[in-house]
């Protein structure tokens, strides 16, 4: 039985978008074992995943570096065959270089890609060439795997589904208003807006973290739409992502949540703000839409991972978005 061994310790997106790996691993070799380091905090993805067989979990806050060699000294005991680093950092180089495995395939910008048996190159907004992160990814699987075909997916539990039902009973569609980065995010004002122009009988679940209950109560506060209902905090990452999947559609930023949405294969309307979809980060549903500026500024993009706020001073690129182009994205009758 091969051995595998995935590395990716960022935050839920880029863990999201690490899945396709796992996939293509196992549809190449249904019967090997397969092991995900992540960080703490993202465990509740990947409860009762079908193809996982253990997740090493990295506390980054508790003693970061004592973590992180205990993480090394159980990882060198398995023997893996072959070492899959997604991340381009030092110490998943680390990880990956002191694994003892057989194969250690990663990318070129990490610091220790010496220590590889093969590096990837991994380029953002290559002129004139769209490149996924999940084809970036999966091409560290050449000379492992056959076929490279995988899609992004997540398994919700069926405790998961359970929890969410008393929420489906209607036509619904999901907001998650919110972004790590604030130029990432569609503006409070906009999003009022937006639910200005909804049907009133449309019925809106507001998605996010705890952090996220104070932004969805105001947005919905100001908005007087009444069928608004902040979720924000109540549903963990796959009770959100089972919401999402029956979903009219989901109204996003450039942020998880879209993730989160093409991992069920969830309708997605995609707000690009700051960030352009030539980075490789756009929505993967059949049914996905970005939404972004037409008009052609030339700060844009201003970062690959947003500020917080707007070096420009005017945020045009958020505060100048059509409306109309995320009203004609509600798939209900008005």
């Amino acid at each position: 039985m091969k051995k595998f061994l995935v590395i990716q310790t960022a935050s839920i997106g880029d863990v999201i978008l690490a899945t396709p790996v796992i996939e293509c691993i196992h549809n190449n070799f249904p019967d090997a074992q397969i092991d995900f380091v992540i960080k703490k905090g993202m465990e509740s993805l990947f409860v009762e995943h079908p193809f996982l067989n253990q997740l090493w979990v990295w506390d980054k806050k508790n003693g970061k570096y004592k973590q992180l060699h205990k993480l090394i000294s159980g990882i060198r005991k398995v023997g893996y065959d072959y070492v899959i680093n997604l991340q381009r950092f030092l110490s998943s180089g680390l990880i990956t270089g002191f694994s003892k495995a057989k194969v250690k395939h990663g990318f070129q910008k990490n610091p220790l890609s010496f220590l590889l048996n093969k590096s990837f190159p991994h380029h953002i907004g290559v002129e004139g060439k769209y490149i996924h992160e999940i084809d970036r990814n999966l091409q560290l699987l050449n000379g492992v795997c056959v076929d490279l075909q995988a899609n992004i997916k997540l398994y919700p539990t069926k405790e998961n589904y359970k929890k969410t039902e008393q929420f489906k009973k209607q036509t619904y569609i999901c907001l998650a208003p919110t972004s790590l980065w604030y130029t990432k995010q569609f503006p409070e004002e906009r999003w009022i807006e937006f639910l200005k122009k909804c049907p009133k009988d449309l019925v809106v679940y507001f998605l996010g973290a705890n952090g996220d209950i104070p932004i969805c109560r105001k947005i919905i506060s100001a908005s007087g739409h009444k069928n608004c209902h902040n979720l924000a905090g109540q549903l963990n990452l796959l009770e959100s992502a089972s919401l999402m999947k029956d979903a009219k559609m989901n109204f996003v930023n450039d942020s998880a949540p879209q993730h989160l949405a093409s991992a069920m294969n969830a309708p997605t309307t995609a707000i690009f703000c700051s960030t352009v979809p030539e980075f490789g980060f756009g929505p993967l549903s059949k049914d996905s839409k970005i939404i972004q500026i037409k008009e052609k500024l030339d700060c844009r993009p201003c970062g690959l991972h947003g500020y917080r706020e707007c070096p420009k001073g005017h945020f045009k690129c958020a505060k100048d978005i059509d409306i109309k182009d995320l009203t004609s994205r509600i798939c209900t009758k008005k």
